[in-house]
């Protein structure tokens, strides 16, 4: 039974680069003789290069003793090719001194075939090489293939992953009367001023990837609190505050980079620069970065919205709020960040509006 992978005689392509024209034509009917007929047949060496590139052969007969460039210097040639899966190449040659084939086994060469040309020879040799450089070719695809798939699959658990994030952000901010607008919104903010940090943009994706996360928490706020339309009493406060322990404590244990950082974002996003914060009272540099941008977004989104308990800021009053705010509030660094992009910040403010904001715009 033949296997798979075996290549038979009139699907091999085979370069064959001789100075003599005799050996050529000798080589090209011995081998047409045993079946193979996809014959390249090079006299002048400098155009060995070209024609192996362009021909992508199976196997390569190759002369030693050549002018202009002789054997062992185009073996060079084509190791030096970018052609990922290289031939296997027969060094043909009189010499059966022992310094010539180490050095062309050296240089890359795979078997040799003496002069003058036996036909039982050449055809085992041949054929042996072409069976192993197929299933070389072989596993090569396979792998190809297979790191593929794996990419495949890696991309699909991200793209579901994202989606899962997005769907419990959503479901967060409609217990919040949040929108899916708010979201949106802040995730850009949020790699907006990451970039502007000098984040690289696979960082600056993840930051916008992991905030919809950032009030995950709040799912687990009872209604008479979370959605109470005037202000909260002391001991309500206190159970609002609650939330951000809560979304870290719904995102812990998934040794993703994505689920690491949303997990720092629901815990962090409420601390503040000075130490006043919650849940931790941290201060300074000890609030992960991912936290101090959050706060930023998420304030800034927070009071350009309308909620039934507040009517919206204008961006003017909420870009000073945050100005006013900064080395209290949030981190210097990251309000000087922000403030650099207005620009860019007032297109998405304008871009993503809830449709309340958009009547109120338009009234």
């Amino acid at each position: 039974m033949t296997n798979s992978w075996q290549l038979s005689p009139h699907q091999a392509s085979i370069l064959i680069i001789d100075d003599e024209s005799a050996n050529l034509k000798l080589l090209q009917k011995m081998l047409r003789s045993l079946g193979y007929d996809q014959l390249h047949l090079i006299q002048d060496p400098r155009e060995a290069l070209s024609a192996f590139n362009l021909f992508q052969p199976h196997l390569v007969l190759l002369d030693l003793n050549m002018p202009h460039l002789n054997g062992f210097d185009v073996l060079k040639q084509f190791a030096e090719s970018e052609t990922t899966l290289k031939p296997p190449v027969i060094v043909l040659t009189a010499h059966s001194d022992r310094d010539t084939r180490l050095k062309a086994l050296n240089e890359g060469a795979r078997d040799f075939i003496g002069k003058p040309f036996d036909l039982a020879e050449l055809q085992v040799r041949v054929r042996n090489l072409l069976d192993a450089h197929m299933a070389h070719r072989l596993v090569h695809d396979q792998k190809t293939v297979l790191d593929q798939l794996v990419d495949q699959r890696t991309e699909e658990l991200r793209r579901t992953r994202l989606e899962a994030i997005n769907r419990l952000g959503l479901a967060a901010g409609y217990r919040d009367n949040e929108t899916g607008e708010h979201i949106t919104r802040v995730s850009l903010y949020c790699r907006l001023i990451a970039r502007q940090l000098g984040w690289n943009s696979h960082d600056c994706e993840l930051i916008h990837d992991a905030a919809p996360m950032h009030d995950i928490g709040k799912i687990g706020i009872p209604d008479e609190v979370l959605l109470k339309p005037g202000k909260l009493t002391d001991s309500e406060f206190e159970t609002i505050k609650l939330h951000p322990q809560i979304g870290a404590d719904l995102l812990r244990g998934d040794e993703s980079d994505l689920m690491q950082m949303a997990h720092s974002i629901a815990l962090t996003h409420h601390e503040k620069w000075d130490g006043t914060g919650y849940p931790q009272g941290l201060k300074g540099e000890d609030i992960p970065l991912e936290g101090r941008i959050v706060a930023v977004a998420d304030v800034f989104d927070a009071v350009t919205s309308d909620r039934p308990y507040k009517r919206a800021w204008s961006f003017d009053e909420a870009t000073d709020y945050i100005r006013t705010n900064a080395g209290s509030h949030f981190d210097p660094q990251v309000v000087k960040c922000f403030l650099s992009v207005l620009g860019e910040v007032k297109q998405i403010y304008k871009t993503n509006q809830d449709a309340a904001q958009e009547a109120c715009s338009a009234a």
